[in-house]
């Protein structure tokens, strides 16, 4: 077997070891990682500031044939005897890879190694920030290009005070214009943020505890708490150049368009590779490179088809992007400076045909101008800046995804072969799966493509859940069958008619089995319980916060042994009753209720639970009463019947125990009061939820958590998540917060008396069953035989309860080969 070693595991390494493990697994691969841990979207790396994990940022994956060495650097290369050295071992190759990427650079400013002074390149990096700025004030970015803006995004989202200073003229000076680069500042200083360009740091002090950054500036300088370095990086090209393989004039390990070294058994890809003399420090044409290696590794012919280093990012919530040439035979101009917006087009000497441009303030029209470069020049350009339609379409051969080479002819093939929405076009054709900048045309070709997504509820209602939400509350109808009467057609159905229930429910709050909204429910709202297998209903009461007394724990236990049912701890602190018979329900209702315990609602499109740890009370490490806080929210929003289920969490503290980021609204703790995150989904598409605020006191968390439930509750589609909800504004989660917490529609008044009129009207479902004789008629097996149960389930005992009948055949322990037993002792 042939011995391939990599050196660096970076994003565009991760992405090589991929390309070679689906063209040609039978290599045996050794990485070789400075880092303590694998590869990480270092795109995405300001996000460990908005709330995001080491894991979620991770792209770890398990690869076969491939062993990654963490924590343990290559020291040497031996060309002639084809062993790479570390300092705990050697490894022999027959193929060897740099992709050892680039090294923050640091000008050479005296002090620049005193405490308190840090790059931004690793997530090592960004703990030591974060740990600096904890209870301190003021923070300054050396640099204010990419990187530096990134910085100084990261440094307002820890609550500092933020400085940018760049030696360059103005922002951005590599990707924008003076003009550009003019609006750009107004943006940021807008923000609170200083900006100072044409200006470089000479000397830095440690003066009282704090850092004095003297300037090139004559009385020029600056106090500050933390200062990070962002001007840039350079190619880790030193292992190169130490085992005599060629560089580049300005850095960069040197390769023809094969990615091949001086040495042809030694390749490099990514920032440290300098193809044909260029080093590309963007990630596309680092994949673009892997691709290419992985391929001459399985015998193929590959070469690097040159890059596409057009970008668009939003930096400090400015829409900023640069795409083809930055400069031309003629240049068109836009200038909007009420609005904030500047946009450049660069034309050839004929103005027919696109070669590049920048945009500033408002990023919409990059997918097509993008993908325009090279080709006719789209439209009316007016009309294209000022947001309005443009007449004709992309060719086949434009490329839409720069990062991955897709193209608008494979996007469309992928359509007309099946690919109904944006998530399918991502898995077909990896389009839109790494920076996302091109999501937007992937909609815009769908739609071209004839495929059309109907927001409609169902045949009968043309309008959306949301649209028959406000036509509910505008109205003030109260019944289904008037709703379809005055705004829909037929009968309804058991899309429409449980989605109308839910509506009627959100904004009335009368009991779900009242009148005609009995014969809207499904099968579970029906009956108050959810339906098992075998036909018998499972019991969940409320255990608020996953707190109980031991006087009400012995009443489950005795209820559950008197009606002989089987009993299971759920995930989310409450303890679940299955195997209840329709008749008996509201017998263990009756019960349950007389012990003080209500619906848990865990048959309900509605909140189920709010878990929680056990916070101040006796954990050491807590610093906010968690319990306490999720009682409260459970108590506030049970009943709350909402698109889908609803569930929650309250942690302590930042050990999250009680898993708070993978609920539709998690609270978390903090020496100074809450951080609230929404949008998270535990379930069958799991995704963290996203950091709305941070050290808020109780009453504005409550409140912000209302506002958040009743927009959703309003505006959302049927059986719609919360995470599929946030992903879906138009704007994300700051469109969200503008809207909930500075509200820019107007509307919070509203939302907060929709709350308080739920809050006010809640009653328990179960005992609005149990106090009404006409509802308790429902809970019956045959309604000609009221008192004959059904014959038809039957149960047997599995791990001493009892089970429905066949679980001991499918509780079979599966041995799989000989069992082997080991021994205590030694441990």
């Amino acid at each position: 077997m042939s011995e391939l070693v990599v050196i660096g595991d970076g994003m565009v390494g991760r992405r090589f070891l991929e390309a070679v493990a689906q063209r040609d697994p039978s290599w045996e691969v050794t990485v070789l990682c400075e880092e303590p841990r694998p590869a990480y979207d270092r795109v995405r790396l300001s996000a460990f500031f908005d709330g995001a994990s080491a894991e979620d940022l991770s792209l770890a994956s398990d690869l076969p044939g491939v062993e990654v060495r963490l924590g343990e650097p290559a020291t040497a290369v031996d060309r002639e005897a084809k062993v790479v050295r570390s300092a705990t071992g050697e490894y022999p190759y027959d193929k060897l890879v740099f992709a050892t990427g680039s090294y923050a650079f640091v000008p050479p400013v005296e002090g620049r190694d005193l405490p308190g002074v840090f790059v931004y390149r690793t997530i090592e990096d960004l703990e030591a920030i974060k740990a600096r700025a904890a209870g301190r004030r003021h923070g300054t970015v050396i640099g204010g290009g990419l990187l530096g803006l990134e910085a100084a995004n990261a440094l307002k989202l820890l609550g500092l005070e933020t400085q940018i200073v760049e030696f360059a003229p103005w922002l951005m000076a590599r990707q924008l214009d003076e003009a550009g680069g003019g609006v750009l500042k107004q943006h940021i200083e807008s923000l609170g943020i200083g900006v100072d360009c044409g200006t470089g740091g000479t000397r830095i002090d440690a003066v009282d505890g704090r850092l004095r950054m003297d300037t090139n500036k004559d009385g020029v300088a600056y106090d500050t708490d933390l200062i990070v370095f962002a001007a840039g990086v350079r190619p880790r090209d030193q292992l190169a150049r130490d085992c005599g393989i060629a560089v580049g004039e300005r850095g960069g390990i040197l390769t023809d368009l094969s990615c091949a070294t001086s040495d042809p058994d030694v390749y490099a890809i990514g920032e440290v590779a300098a193809v044909e003399g260029v080093c590309y420090g963007l990630v596309a044409p680092g994949y673009a490179m892997a691709e290419v290696v992985a391929d001459r590794l399985a015998g193929g012919e590959a070469t690097f088809p040159g890059a596409d280093m057009s970008t668009k990012l939003k930096l400090l919530g400015v829409d900023v992007a640069q795409f083809g040439a930055f400069d031309g035979p003629l240049a068109t101009t836009y200038l909007d400076p009420a609005n904030g917006t500047y946009a450049k087009l660069v034309l050839s000497d004929d103005a027919t045909t696109l070669l590049g441009g920048m945009l500033v303030g408002d990023a919409e029209p990059y997918p097509l101008l993008r993908a325009s470069v090279g080709g006719k020049v789209p439209g009316k350009l007016a009309d294209l800046l000022g947001g309005g339609e443009v007449e004709g379409g992309l060719p086949d051969g434009a490329q839409v995804c720069s990062c991955n080479a897709v193209t608008k002819g494979e996007i469309m093939g992928a359509i007309h072969e099946g690919c109904h929405d944006v998530a399918e076009l991502k898995s077909c054709t990896r389009a839109g799966t790494s920076c996302g900048s091109c999501v937007p045309m992937l909609k815009q070709l769908l739609s071209e493509g004839g495929v059309e997504v109907s927001k409609a509820v169902c045949e009968h209602f043309t309008q959306s859940r949301a649209e028959l939400f406000d036509t509910v509350k505008v109205t003030g109808i109260t019944t289904f069958s008037e709703l379809i009467a005055r705004h829909g057609t037929g009968s309804g159905c058991d899309l429409c008619k449980p989605a109308v229930a839910s509506i009627l429910a959100s904004l009335s709050n009368g009991h779900i089995l009242d009148g005609e909204q009995a014969a809207l429910q499904d099968t579970n709202d029906h009956f108050l319980a959810n339906m098992q297998r075998n036909g018998t209903y499972s019991v969940v009461p409320r255990i608020p916060g996953g707190e109980i007394t031991p006087d009400r724990l012995i009443v489950i236990g005795q209820v559950a042994k008197d009606f002989d049912l089987y009993t299971k701890i759920t995930g989310g602190q409450r303890i679940d009753m299955f195997g209840a018979r329709v008749e008996d329900l509201p017998k263990i209702w009756r019960r349950l209720v007389d012990a003080g315990f209500e619906s848990g609602h865990a048959y309900g499109k509605a909140l189920r639970t709010v878990k929680s740890c056990v916070g101040t009370d006796w954990c050491r490490y807590g610093v906010q009463d968690s319990v306490k806080m999720a009682i409260d929210l459970e108590l506030r929003y049970r009943g709350l019947r909402s698109p889908h289920k609803l569930k929650s969490a309250v942690s302590g503290c930042a050990r999250e125990c009680a898993e708070a980021r993978s609920k539709d609204f998690g609270v978390i703790a903090t020496e100074h009061g809450w951080n609230l995150y929404v949008g998270g989904n535990g379930g069958f598409t799991p995704r963290h939820a996203d950091l709305l605020l941070s050290d808020v006191d109780s009453a504005t968390l409550v409140r912000t958590i209302d506002r958040f439930l009743m927009f959703y509750i309003s505006t959302a589609d049927r059986l719609q998540r919360t995470s599929k909800w946030v992903e879906g504004l138009d704007g994300g989660l700051d469109y969200l917060r503008g809207v909930i917490v500075d509200d820019r529609l107007g509307i919070c008044a509203d939302l907060d008396a929709m709350m308080a009129k739920h809050v006010a009207t809640y009653a328990d479902e179960w005992k609005g069953v149990i106090d009404d004789p006409e509802k308790l008629q429902r809970f019956v097996s045959f309604v000609n035989a009221p008192d004959t149960p059904d014959p038809s389930i039957e149960f047997e005992e599995v791990r001493g309860q009892k089970f429905p009948a066949g679980s001991a055949e499918r509780s079979r322990p599966v041995l799989l080969g000989t069992p082997v037993i080991r021994s205590s002792q030694g441990k």
